[in-house]
């Protein structure tokens, strides 16, 4: 029981370190560096060594704009990475596994491990709220359904309470008025 409590809170702290850059979800160099105990140098350089492991869709470099935009949102970036002069690589999942390949010791293989499953408790997450989404969506349409229905009953008996209240006040009137004739 420990050990599972452990590996969620070692998620929840993966998943505080992935970012949506250019609509997908990525990791940076720095972020990754420091879980894989290595400095950043050293990690950007072992992936420029095997850059043909890294196609565009498994990492990218961020733009300046990007870079900018993300220091400007993320207050919880280390204050010497903000004022650094290069802009950080950007793994995607498909990246961070290839790491893997590229980064051997032990540590790279059990981070790796953890961050594989950041990244599938997100999906599921992801998954989940489209599913609720779905299901709250045919709710309401199934509730709207039946509320039309039962706007129609309603109407039609609003409807034949006051055709009888009518015939009522008809035969009231009826049996009020003066009697003409012999008494």
């Amino acid at each position: 029981f420990i050990n599972y409590k452990s590996q969620i809170m070692e998620i929840n702290v993966f998943q505080t370190k992935i970012y949506e850059i250019r609509g997908v979800k990525v990791m940076l160099d720095f972020d990754l560096a420091a879980l894989y105990e290595v400095e950043t140098r050293v990690l950007k350089q072992s992936v420029r060594r095997n850059d043909f492991r890294f196609p565009n869709d498994f990492m990218f470099q961020l733009n300046s704009i990007e870079w900018q935009e993300l220091i400007t949102n993320c207050d919880n970036l280390p204050k010497s990475i903000k004022f650094s002069p290069q802009s950080p690589f950007a793994f995607t999942e498909q990246g961070v596994a290839m790491l893997s390949t590229v980064l051997k010791s032990k540590k790279a293989i059990e981070t790796n491990i953890a961050i594989m499953r950041a990244f599938v408790e997100i999906r599921k997450t992801i998954a989940l709220e489209s599913t609720l989404s779905q299901q709250i969506l045919a709710l309401k349409n199934n509730l709207e359904e039946r509320l039309s229905e039962h706007d129609v009953q309603l109407m039609e008996i609003y409807t034949v309470m006051e055709q009888f209240l009518d015939e009522k006040q008809e035969r009231k009137n009826w049996e009020n008025r003066k009697r003409l004739g012999y008494k």
